[in-house]
């Protein structure tokens, strides 16, 4: 089960911004957080709002899109508009895409692919999560990670366990935020309770999974594979 690519829309003319929610509502892979008709109300709440992708209009009054996204820190944008003068200024700040309205739900898809393949390559690119722990922050690198389960205590924690043994609790956070961070290639989820790196995957078959983490039996560790995330594990230990 792929998480969700988190995407905040904005265009000034209401018919518009309608239309465009509508299409992404019907992209599986696409989660809209918030829809905006205004620049400024739009830059006010952003910091506020956890999200992976822009798509935006460029003509608008007051501010266009070009001169917002600038303001975005880096965040992958796709430009909509009926104006084909400003794709060269679009491409020029590293927009993922330029769609010409009215838009199209197979460009829009296109354009959502192209952000995904950029938003998995960055996560593939970086080494470490920093992330919270009962002992404080904690840079948690992603070749030393080889488990993660839900907390017997709290099930708003998670318990890391890398390489070495080392066992780390993780203070609320949830699966869905861990699977953001975490490349998307490497980690898989195979039940509600438990993800797992690909590289302990020692032997598996239709619901179970035999990895290569001992315990202190000296047995490996058997894991269940549910019907739910059994498709998202085929598929990337396929890859």
């Amino acid at each position: 089960m792929n998480t969700k690519i988190k995407c905040l829309l904005l265009d000034d003319e209401l018919p518009g911004l309608t239309y465009l929610k509508m299409l992404c509502e019907q992209i599986a892979d696409l989660e809209v957080v918030k829809a905006f008709n205004n620049p400024a109300t739009f830059l006010k709440e952003m910091p506020d709002l956890n999200f992976d992708l822009c798509i935006m209009d460029i003509e608008m009054p007051e501010m266009n899109g070009l001169q917002v996204a600038n303001l975005l820190n880096g965040k992958p944008i796709i430009f909509t508009t009926a104006y084909k003068e400003y794709a060269a200024e679009a491409y020029d700040i590293d927009a993922v895409d330029y769609v010409r309205k009215p838009i199209k739900m197979e460009r829009l898809q296109q354009a959502i692919s192209k952000a995904k393949s950029r938003l998995d390559s960055k996560k593939e690119e970086k080494e470490f999560i920093q992330l919270n722990t009962d002992k404080g922050k904690a840079l948690i690198f992603f070749n030393q990670l080889c488990y993660i389960k839900v907390s017997e205590i709290d099930s708003r924690d998670k318990i890391l366990q890398l390489l070495d043994g080392t066992i780390i609790t993780l203070k609320n956070i949830s699966f869905d935020k861990l699977l953001q961070v975490l490349p998307q290639n490497n980690f898989v989820r195979i039940n509600k309770k438990e993800i797992i790196a690909l590289k302990t995957v020692q032997v598996f078959s239709f619901d179970e999974i035999i990895t290569n983490l001992q315990l202190s039996s000296g047995n490996n560790l058997k894991l269940t594979l549910s019907e739910t995330y059994r498709n998202d594990f085929i598929a990337k230990v396929k890859l």
